[in-house]
């Protein structure tokens, strides 16, 4: 294992850290390897496919909705791609060095790519909300040119919420150790082995991930908390239930989202703590992103019918 020592007391002298991945034999690594290159592969089609049915479909690249949901299939092709490639990587050649500037960058979009996806989670908990409690005003209220605003502001505010958190990072000096127990740079780890003081920096950390997290998913849960509400006053039973089929995919996709990132906050400290937030991790970076495309074609009906009339359309042609 290799080890960095600080040359200055105010200056950086790690020039690159070591990301340990997953400690398994060669065995298991080639097992692993293949199996995430397969997840990987799978994750870019199934989203892929959405995406093409979306635009190529002339009637959903219209509707707000399935706009909002090409955009989030284009998102989780990019989350995965931040970490799965470099992971990849790491398990055919098991040393895992990576440089100072490459970890950040890593860890810059990944973490901006992670809070794009809590705020269009909730452009698209908005979309459902003024389209099932606002019916008659939806048209106008959520037209194309604000619903391509919306997608722009959640893009913008993704790739700055966490900008200046990383930027203080980065300026820290590194002393003792340069290796990460981990598969990808992540703000615990790094901060670990940052030298004290270490001023407000945890705290501003904290304070901006909670409240990108904590804040949309309030609002989400406000959101739907609103429609439900409506849903059940409805008179028509076919209503009703055509309302809750429109909600019950998004609702599975930010269920599996925000329990798999809290559970990074409950893991309670012992010596698996490590072992336990890579499980973590790697479930929100390469496991929801594969069950997301699934959900959405299998319970979504707009997404379903397109896919039916693209293999219909495949096998007569």
């Amino acid at each position: 294992q290799k080890t960095v020592s600080m040359e200055a007391a105010n200056s950086t002298s790690v020039q690159e850290f070591i990301l340990l991945g997953f400690s398994v034999g060669k065995q298991n690594r080639l097992l692993l390897l293949a199996l995430f290159t397969v997840v990987y592969i799978l994750t870019l089609a199934e989203n892929l496919l959405i995406m093409v049915l979306v635009l190529w479909n002339a009637r959903l690249s219209r509707l707000p909705m399935y706009i909002l949901l090409g955009h989030f299939s284009w998102l989780e092709m990019c989350y995965v791609t931040s970490t799965v490639p470099r992971m990849l990587s790491d398990l055919m050649s098991p040393q895992g060095v990576i440089s100072f500037h490459d970890c950040f960058i890593q860890f810059y979009i990944f973490f901006s790519l992670g809070f794009t996806e809590c705020f269009l989670l909730s452009a698209m908990a908005l979309d459902r909300y003024l389209a099932i409690c606002h019916p008659l005003h939806y048209p106008m209220l959520m037209s194309q040119r604000f619903c391509y605003a919306l997608v722009a502001s959640c893009w913008l505010l993704g790739f700055m919420w966490y900008a200046l958190p990383l930027y203080s990072m980065s300026k820290l000096s590194y002393c003792g150790t340069n290796i990460i127990d981990h598969f990808v740079c992540d703000p615990g780890p790094l901060l670990a082995l940052a030298c004290p003081p270490l001023g407000h920096i945890k705290v501003l950390c904290s304070l901006c991930g909670s409240t990108a997290l904590l804040g949309t998913f309030i609002f989400i849960v406000i959101s739907y908390a609103l429609v439900v509400l409506t849903l059940v006053r409805m008179p028509s039973l076919d209503q009703r239930l055509k309302g809750f089929s429109t909600i019950s995919s998004h609702l599975t996709v930010v269920t599996l989202f925000y329990s798999s990132v809290a559970a990074m906050y409950v893991v309670p400290g012992s010596e698996h703590q490590a072992a336990v937030i890579k499980i973590v991790t790697l479930f929100y970076t390469t496991i929801t992103p594969l069950i997301n495309p699934l959900i959405y074609c299998l319970r979504n009906e707009g997404v379903r019918k397109a896919l039916e009339k693209a293999v219909r359309k495949k096998i007569d042609g």
